[in-house]
């Protein structure tokens, strides 16, 4: 199991911060068959191999992913994709 933990500062506040993390966890359901329930300011996700959070505070999002056996031969390239769509979303 590989675990992937990548940390992003913002200036958007919490509540756009969750508008896009809640924009990107649509994007995930559609494509990967995700399913996400927020609890608090932390949404959880989840699909078969892969589990995991994004808590969203003030002016940081930290990313948490757990992957089981065969999707973690895929986590340097999953953690690549992470911090792209951070980088580009969390943009003021």
């Amino acid at each position: 199991m590989a675990k992937i933990v990548v940390e992003r500062t913002h200036s958007l506040g919490r509540d756009a911060a969750r508008e896009k993390a809640e924009y990107l966890a649509e994007r995930l359901a559609e494509r990967y068959d995700v399913r996400y329930r927020w609890n608090g300011d932390t949404l959880e996700f989840k699909r078969s191999g892969a589990d995991g959070s994004i808590d969203v505070g003030d002016n940081n999002v930290l990313v948490k992913l757990n992957l089981g056996l065969l999707l973690s031969a895929l986590s340097p390239t999953i953690k690549r994709e992470i911090e792209t769509v951070l980088d580009k979303h969390l943009q003021a």
